[in-house]
């Protein structure tokens, strides 16, 4: 009777104690159970292929706007530049001659001096006059096809843009500060200022008491 129960306590006691075990140390999970749950762990963390291609399409296109914009920045960088070099050539053409005829003015100059010179004087030939004046015309034309043209100055209002004044002079024939007399001729070349007409200024005169 008593071996009996024993046994009994026994047998109970390992029950529990597999138990415990059991609950300890469970059971290795099946392999296939345990590679779905790595697979479907995979797939969680593998990027979605419509997404990726999304992000490279959004990618591309972006470079592509990227490219566009540099090729509008060079296209309007070329035009300018264009647009530059064709404004450079236009100014050279104008005043390519411009060194040339600023040199001519001295014989210009010269050939009105001898002209002004032989007024009045009967010993000197027409015929020589007649050359002077033929000359001087034909300066003032190859002057006209460079698009070189005289300045205004005589009783003109004094501008000093195109005027050189060299001394003042007191004289009623003229209003105060303008141009009493020339001594050169000015000249310009298209729109620039070739050479400033060199003059006189008038002034009041001093009156008397």
């Amino acid at each position: 009777m008593s071996e009996k129960k024993i046994k009994i306590h026994s047998d109970a006691d390992a029950e529990a104690a597999d138990q415990k075990e059991t609950t300890e140390n469970p059971l290795p999970e099946d392999p296939k159970d345990l590679e779905g749950e790595k697979k479907t762990a995979d797939e969680g963390v593998a990027q979605d292929p419509i997404n990726e291609l999304k992000e490279k399409l959004a990618a591309k296109e972006q470079e592509a706007q990227d490219n566009y914009d540099r090729l509008l920045r060079i296209s309007a960088e070329l035009e300018n530049y264009k647009k530059r070099t064709a404004r450079e050539m236009e100014e050279y053409r104008k005043f390519s001659n411009q060194a040339l005829i600023k040199e001519m003015l001295a014989v210009v100059d010269h050939l009105e001096l001898a002209m002004n010179s032989t007024n009045g004087h009967k010993a000197i030939e027409k015929g020589l006059v007649e050359g002077l004046q033929m000359t001087h015309s034909e300066l003032l034309k190859v002057f006209e096809k460079f698009h070189v043209t005289p300045i205004k100055a005589m009783g003109e209002p004094f501008d000093p843009t195109f005027h050189e004044a060299v001394m003042q002079e007191e004289t009623d024939d003229f209003p105060e500060n303008t141009v009493a007399k020339e001594l050169q001729k000015g000249y310009m070349i298209h729109d620039r200022l070739l050479r400033p007409a060199m003059v006189v200024v008038a002034k009041s005169a001093t009156k008397k008491s």
